[in-house]
């Protein structure tokens, strides 16, 4: 454990666990809009219960770091496009985000999703169906994250260390945030298209083309800044 009287090494650790905590933006959107699909008993098991099983998931994977790495070695080429199975599992989970995202803006819009004032009953997602789709997208997500860890540091402890406390970090606002996304639905809206933004972001990676993430969240932020003040008119008025 010598490593840790080393500043390089606490240096590493902070800046591994900040971008941890960044990337895990993507998925706290996902899990709170997926755990407000599920009976009121259960969305604190569903985000707890998810976010464990994610933590679980990526120690796993970050013990077995040979293995990731080598799923970033060519396995099929088409018309000299070279595939992946990072590739392949990066624009799947795009897919997947995008179809997901889409549907659920389609029910919103189209008036089927349930709304008190119309006496419609909200239609409730099972609890292993939230947690099935949690932990897939955390695992699309985990690869992203552990790759991106891999060219901070060679030390194992660390980016365990850095995703556990990202992981925490998850669990403690998952709630707040999720109350808030689930209580304001133009916001709902706002997160679907987060996650459609990500999903294309996700197929573009897999297809070799690099998106500087910065980008990517600093479209998050102003959007959520310009809803902010809506909000606030809204209520003025």
């Amino acid at each position: 454990m010598e490593i840790f009287l080393q500043p390089d090494t606490w240096v590493a650790l902070l800046t591994l666990t900040f971008l941890e905590i960044v990337l895990g933006i993507d998925n706290i959107i996902f899990i709170s809009l997926v755990a407000g699909k599920v009976s009121e008993e259960n969305q604190k098991k569903a985000r707890l219960g998810g976010l464990s099983l994610a933590l679980i998931m990526r120690i796993l994977l970050l013990l077995s770091i040979t293995w990731i790495i080598g799923l970033k070695e060519p396995i099929v080429t088409l018309i000299g496009f070279e595939l992946s199975w990072r590739d392949i599992i990066l624009i799947a989970g795009g897919i997947f985000l995008l179809v997901k995202s889409t549907l659920e803006i389609h029910h919103k819009v189209e008036g089927q999703e349930g709304n008190p004032e119309n006496g419609k009953k909200s239609k409730t997602m099972s609890f292993s169906a939230a947690i099935v789709q949690i932990v897939l997208l955390d695992l699309v997500f985990s690869f992203d994250s552990i790759l991106t860890a891999v060219g901070l540091t060679d030390e194992i402890i660390l980016m365990i260390i850095a995703v556990v406390v990202a992981i925490i970090v998850m669990m403690i606002f998952a709630r707040p945030v999720g109350e808030f996304v689930n209580k304001h639905p133009t916001i709902q809206i706002l997160a679907l298209s987060f996650l459609i933004l990500i999903g294309v972001m996700l197929i573009v990676e897999g297809a070799h083309y690099h998106v500087p993430k910065g980008y990517i969240y600093f479209a998050v932020f102003f959007s959520l800044a310009i809803e902010m003040l809506n909000m606030r008119y809204r209520k003025k008025n």
